[in-house]
């Protein structure tokens, strides 16, 4: 099977909200050590929303040069100004990094000929490869399968998909629609419960938060997934259910995901941009649990 863990890496922040760059790098460090296959670097759990672009082209810099195609790297590049997504996204691509990733526009409700003239556009200017990003949660609808086959026909650098849906049919659907035509395009899925049932479908694996301070189990899943050894694929299954229970400890999961990550002994601030509220001392007290259930503290 083809079967990967991606990281969408936290961004560690300093006491001054600033985006701290040797604190990322000791979170890189920490995910390729772990066994990581890639990094993606502000995706929605790495707050690109609320990050200032300047800070962001100087981490992208940065990241780049420091991981140095250790692993795959992949950057969000998603701004609500279009011209600003076109110029971040080639950026990224002549810093190194070997795609970029564009959740589509959000706050209206857009109809499917509106989103395709979206990644139409992007992807006629964009100098390499792009992956696509359906999140209906946070953009109101939903980059169904027919759309995805329309744009990856019209675009050879359309080359993959993060699904964050919370139903495994969606990301099924789109394995059978598109790599029907287009084996080659990469289907990941955004929830990290879905990374077994992803790859046994045909797709290439999961960009899931977990493994921000789990690496060792997710890198785990998905060396015994390439290895079709479903015993092992068990174990990590039912390891992974356990720790989704991080994502039920507060409303808004990042610092929550930051504090397990200080926890398990990353060297960082797990400070977050406003208005995100860091883990109080009971949220902390069922990270510790969590964790302890699952044999990582």
């Amino acid at each position: 099977m083809n079967a990967k863990w991606i990281t969408p890496a936290v961004t560690a922040l300093d006491e001054d909200g600033h985006i701290d760059i040797e604190a990322n790098k000791r979170i890189y460090e920490h995910l390729i050590q772990g066994g990581i296959d890639g990094i993606l670097i502000f995706g929605s759990i790495g707050e690109f929303f609320a990050l200032p672009m300047e800070e962001k082209r100087n981490m992208v810099r940065e990241a780049v040069a420091y991981i140095a195609h250790r692993v795959t790297v992949y950057i969000g590049t998603c701004s609500m100004e279009f011209e600003e997504c076109v110029e971040f996204s080639n950026f990224a691509l002549e810093a190194g990094a070997d795609g970029v990733m564009v959740i589509s526009p959000y706050y209206f409700n857009l109809p499917d000929s509106a989103v395709e003239n979206f990644y139409d556009s992007l992807a006629d200017r964009v100098n390499g490869p792009v992956l696509l990003y359906n999140f209906p949660d946070r953009t109101g609808y939903d980059l169904k399968p027919q759309v995805v086959l329309n744009l990856v026909r019209r675009h050879k650098n359309i080359v993959g998909i993060k699904d964050t849906v919370g139903t495994m049919g969606h990301t099924r659907a789109l394995i059978q629609t598109v790599k029907k035509e287009f084996p080659e395009f990469l289907i990941y899925s955004g929830f990290d419960e879905f990374f077994a049932h992803n790859v046994l479908s045909g797709g290439d694996g999961c960009i899931a938060g977990l493994s921000n301070f789990a690496p060792a189990v997710a890198s785990g899943f998905a060396k015994a997934a390439r290895e079709n050894d479903l015993e092992a694929l068990q174990v990590y299954q039912q390891k992974i259910d356990g720790l989704m229970a991080i994502y039920d400890v507060a409303e808004q999961f990042i610092p929550i995901i930051k504090k397990a990550m200080v926890l398990c002994g990353v060297d960082m601030n797990p400070g977050c941009t406003a208005p995100l509220l860091a883990a109080d001392a009971s949220e902390t007290e069922r990270i510790e649990e969590i964790l302890r259930n699952a044999s990582i503290l």
